[in-house]
């Protein structure tokens, strides 16, 4: 049954990018999808509309956010094509766009860098998914205004809007989930009153063991997180500023897979599979930070002044809950100061220098990486200029890194030694696009990308919990230098959106982690594998494509499909291809969506509006609607086998349904209910990016590790207000 429903859907497949819905306010359209060449985009020279950027820009909306559900934004994230996630159970993940990830992807918060410790594979992002209001994400190293590292590309988490003029307004969240048992809830106040505006948020989401159909209950897997967010400032003719504080709580237990050694069933300690308690291990993170932007118009553009103050606190209980073993605090300070300027003849300017300095010390007995600091500082410029059918994009920049780390000496033996490293590099991009009719759009953009190696590749020696491994870094590694090309088609019609997308990108001193021969035997007596760092020639290539159909005007019909083969140049077949690279996938969609202001689109042929016969019920339901996902990543056969670092990891098919609408009462909003299905069929399977494939695996009997989640039925309720 699973196999008709999913080629049912593949009926209305071309081959496959379905892209976000309108960032706008859509209460005065009726068809909400045939505007995507009109959403704005701010991550390239400022913000310009989707249409003229020669790269490939995803958008997910405010509206597609509250349409889905998740444990944490990458989860959201990872729907998008060419966009995935490095996952540890439910509450971890980490973004890969196009096959690349960790120091790679730069995610932007509140207009700045995220600095935590994005290197470790447990790490997650440390943001409040509920106050996301939008997601913007840049593939490939063409943005040049976040820093080298955006080789991969930038996730830019957009902030709630200012509410506006003379208004006060908030919400309330409840959720639950039950496959882990997740609750929580969040509540929002912000106000706008003459030229003061201000924004708090306080959320909290709790969850015990989940779920899955091989092993039941993972113990080892409950999370638990607390988030607190308030900006204040000012709004004037002149520009604005506003302050922005934030706080973020995580505390993830730490999943370990133990398994009797003679049936080969995971291990269940009594009281953990149901208990919001934390057992040992677990992690304890913190990560607050403090954001002043300002934007100041002087002449015909605006000078954009931002600074911000972050500090990320890492801890890992392994012995007792009142003393860390690991004990990691990392302080950053961010800046990025640029003018924007708009001149005639469609011409747009902005230039700036940005960095950050970086101080990180270790306060436990245990260590990963040694103390370090990091002084970074890039210059840049990027413009656009529109002439006819065509829009110019490019830019330049220039980045100077110093990292130094303090050596080490441990019951008389060396443990780290002193580094003292300076990276710099040159990145640019060029690009263009060229509006061949009023519905087709042709992109093209050749980008250079830089990356210096992160600390733990560079100095890392010592067992992580978290990964279950010994890893070792390689302090010779060299910077990473990629070369980039994309072409893109993009296809507009009032009923149709056809999007593609290739690319190829070439990356020297490529650096990964690899499964040595050695392994290593920590002070309990448990034998951990050794990983280390090496470089190597790689390269990645792939597409994405997608359609979006609506043949009537309710009725929307998708699908997506996205591949990458990623691997290293002149090797054997075992070390061949990249590690942690996404498999193939391809999802389809079917939604029916209604809206009270519904009108027959103007130039239809479809003479019998469905919206007639809806508005009846508009008094009640708004923005009603009801969809069938099917998700299926096919088998990945391209992986790392060298001393079993990687297996073949198998096809799966996920069917998701949701469904969903604004409940009115007297003309006014008073709940929006959310009612979802994930994994219907309760479908037993590992995604090849899951970190917890490999925990407890046993390599002789092919066999072990733990699965992702099961069935998960997810109820939303947001009452909005306003005074």
């Amino acid at each position: 049954m699973r196999h008709t429903l999913f080629f049912l859907l593949l009926l209305f497949t071309l081959s496959s990018t379905v892209q976000a819905q309108s960032v706008k306010d859509s209460s005065d359209i009726y068809y909400r999808h045939l505007d995507l060449q009109e959403i704005p985009v701010t991550g390239l020279t400022g913000q310009t509309a989707r249409r003229n950027t020669s790269i490939p820009v995803s958008i997910m909306s405010q509206q597609a956010l509250r349409q889905r559900a998740f444990t944490n934004i990458i989860d959201a994230v990872s729907s998008l094509p060419g966009v995935a996630q490095i996952s540890t159970g439910t509450g971890i993940s980490k973004p890969v766009i196009r096959g690349l990830g960790y120091n790679r992807v730069v995610t932007v918060v509140d207009g700045l860098r995220q600095e935590g410790q994005q290197w470790g594979d447990e790490h997650g992002i440390e943001a409040d998914p509920h106050a996301v209001q939008q997601v913007e994400v840049i593939k490939g190293p063409a943005s040049l205004m976040y820093g080298s590292d955006a080789m991969a590309g930038v996730l830019i988490l957009h902030p709630e809007s200012v509410v506006p003029q003379g208004t006060i307004r908030g919400e309330a969240v409840i959720e639950g989930q039950s496959n882990s048992g997740l609750y929580g809830g969040s509540a929002r106040l912000a106000g706008h009153q003459q030229d003061f505006v201000w924004n708090a948020r306080l959320s909290a989401r709790q969850a015990h063991a989940y779920k899955t159909p091989r092993d039941g209950y993972i113990p080892g897997s409950q999370m638990a997180e607390d988030a607190a967010k308030a900006m204040l400032g000012i709004n004037k003719s002149w520009g604005y500023s506003h302050l922005t504080l934030s706080y973020y709580h995580f505390r993830p237990s730490m999943i370990e897979g133990l398994r009797d050694a003679t049936t080969g069933e995971l291990l269940h300690p009594d009281g953990t599979d149901h208990t919001y308690n934390h057992e040992l291990p677990f992690q304890q993170i913190y990560h607050t930070r403090a954001v002043l932007d300002n934007s100041i118009g002087i002449g015909s553009g605006m000078l954009k002044a931002i600074v911000g103050i972050q500090q990320n606190i890492r801890k890992e209980f392994e012995e007792s809950a009142d003393e860390a073993d690991l004990h990691m605090c990392l302080r950053t300070v961010n800046y990025d100061v640029r003018y924007v300027v708009s001149l005639p003849f469609d011409l747009k300017l902005n230039a700036g220098v940005g960095g950050m300095n970086q101080h990180s010390v270790n306060k436990g007995e245990e260590y990963l990486v040694p103390d370090y600091d990091i002084n970074d500082i890039g210059l840049y410029a990027t413009t656009s200029y529109t002439w006819k059918r065509w829009t110019f994009n490019g830019g330049a920049r220039f980045d100077l890194r110093h990292i130094t780390a303090n050596s080490l000496i441990e019951e008389g033996t060396l443990r780290f030694d002193d580094l003292n490293r300076n990276f710099s590099g040159a990145t640019g991009a060029l690009g263009s696009t060229f509006k061949a009719s009023d519905a087709v759009t042709l992109r093209l953009n050749i980008a250079r990308g830089f990356r210096a190696p992160s600390i733990n590749e560079l100095s890392s020696n010592g067992f992580h919990e978290g990964t279950m491994r010994y890893e070792k870094g390689n302090s010779s590694l060299g910077s990473e230098q990629s070369l980039q090309a994309d072409f893109g088609f993009d296809l507009a019609l009032p009923y149709l959106t056809l999007q593609t997308a290739f690319f190829i990108n070439r990356i020297h001193n490529y650096i990964f982690a690899y499964r040595t021969s050695l392994n290593s035997t920590d002070e309990s007596g448990t034998v951990r594998p050794v990983f280390s760092y090496q470089h190597g020639q790689a390269l990645l290539k792939g597409f994405e494509a997608g359609f979006d159909l609506h043949p009537i005007h309710p009725l929307h019909i998708g699908s997506a499909f996205s591949y990458v083969d990623a691997r290293q140049l002149n090797e054997p077949v075992e070390t061949r291809y990249l590690p942690m690279t996404p498999a193939p996938r391809l999802t389809a969609e079917i939604k029916w969506e209604l809206t009270h202001n519904g009108d027959h689109h103007e130039g239809s042929s479809f003479q019998h509006n469905p919206a007639k016969h809806w508005q009846k019920w508009h008094h009640t339901f708004d923005n009603a609607f009801v969809c069938l996902e099917a998700d299926h990543n096919f088998r990945q056969n391209h992986y790392y086998s060298a001393y079993n670092t990687e297996t073949s990891t198998p096809a799966y098919t996920l069917f998701n349904f949701s469904l969903g609408s604004d409940l009115r009462w007297k003309h006014r909003t008073v709940c929006h209910i959310l009612l979802s299905a994930n994994n219907i069929f309760n479908i037993s399977y590992v995604n090849h990016l899951s970190r917890l494939k490999y925990v407890g695996y046993d390599y002789s009997a092919n066999t072990g590790g733990i699965d992702n989640p099961g069935r998960n039925i997810t109820l939303r309720l947001r009452f909005p207000f306003n005074f």
